[in-house]
């Protein structure tokens, strides 16, 4: 999950030319945030998610019906997410233990039961015997969770000189993006443990 700024250059930039790199502007007009709540498959590549103006746990969980709707013929969903209080939310529990039939009694938020604190609501979402099993990078590691590098790919390849117009023009050029990564680009990323950089 990551926002991203819709900037416009209140100029255009200057073109590279023999002798001279590119000028880009510097200025620019803000027209507003969307928030991409992105899911990258570790097995394919594939990269997939909302992409909207906020970032609640309502959107969260939203994105994670969206992604387990978009793979129906799954058995078990695991799901990698960093510490972010919207990862460990009573909605998030709340809709896994309704997908996964769970009818214990699931408490009162900050009184008992699996609902009182993030760390009991965490320990529910990572038990690994039912449909959907979360698993969290832990704190200050969240650059373990392979979608960051896919973030700093859409970074490089989009974010970083574009020129937005609009916050729907933002959006619609990270569906492009995300659209063509997946038909050109996908596959999955290679980790080494000797300290080299991880390749796409």
């Amino acid at each position: 999950m990551t926002g991203i700024q819709a900037l416009e250059r209140i100029s255009p930039d200057l073109p590279m030319r023999a002798g001279q790199v590119q000028s880009i502007e510097f200025e620019y007009g803000r027209h507003g945030t969307q928030t991409l709540l992105g899911g990258f498959n570790v097995a394919t590549g594939v990269i997939d998610g909302l992409i909207q103006e906020t970032r609640t746990e309502i959107d969260f969980v939203e994105s994670i019906k969206y992604l387990i709707e978009k793979n129906p013929e799954k058995k078990v969903y695991h799901f990698i997410a960093d510490q972010l209080n919207t990862h460990k939310s009573e909605t998030l529990v709340r809709f896994v233990a309704d997908f996964c039939n769970d009818t214990q009694e699931l408490g009162v938020k900050g009184k008992s039961g699996i609902l009182q604190s993030m760390k009991t609501r965490e320990e529910y979402l990572m038990i690994g015997n039912r449909r959907i099993v979360f698993h969290y990078t832990p704190k200050h590691a969240s650059w373990m969770n392979q979608i960051e590098i896919w973030f700093g790919i859409l970074m490089k390849k989009v974010i970083r000189r574009g020129n937005f117009v609009s916050q729907q023009d933002l959006k619609d050029k990270i569906q492009n993006f995300m659209d063509y990564f997946n038909e050109t680009m996908a596959k999955p990323f290679k980790w080494t443990y000797k300290g080299k950089a991880l390749t796409a």
